[in-house]
């Protein structure tokens, strides 16, 4: 397995552990439809996050939140609403991004909630 599909597992793994550790329920991680997928979804309370993982060994050249550009989040909003669709979710919703950044077992995680709001198409 190449090097950044390693970090991007471990950053992903590491994504997964601190929802969990912030109360929040994984629903449903790498889910996938047809070509769309969703990182993680997850919920708290009576919320649904959709949440982007963006891991990145530094932020020497980009902040990995920048890597959500419009066309990003246009598949994502996409997704969810496939998602939403599929499993008949009647929740409040959100996009969330999560930075991580380092090395597994030293990674620094920033979750930024509601990074983004659905474009109008």
């Amino acid at each position: 397995m190449a090097r950044h599909n390693v970090l991007g597992k471990a950053g992903e793994e590491a994504a997964v552990k601190y929802l969990v550790e912030h109360g929040y329920t994984i629903l449903n991680r790498n889910w996938r439809k047809n070509h769309l997928e969703l990182d993680i979804v997850a919920s708290k309370g009576e919320e649904v996050a959709f949440v982007e993982v963006k891991t990145r060994s530094n932020t020497d050249y980009i902040e990995p939140q920048e890597a959500v550009n419009w066309q990003k989040i246009r598949r994502i909003v996409i997704a969810a609403d496939a998602y939403i669709k599929h499993f008949q979710i009647n929740a409040s919703v959100r996009f969330d991004i999560l930075t991580v950044v380092g090395k597994p077992g030293a990674f620094q995680i920033e979750h930024i909630e509601n990074a983004f709001y659905p474009p109008m198409f």
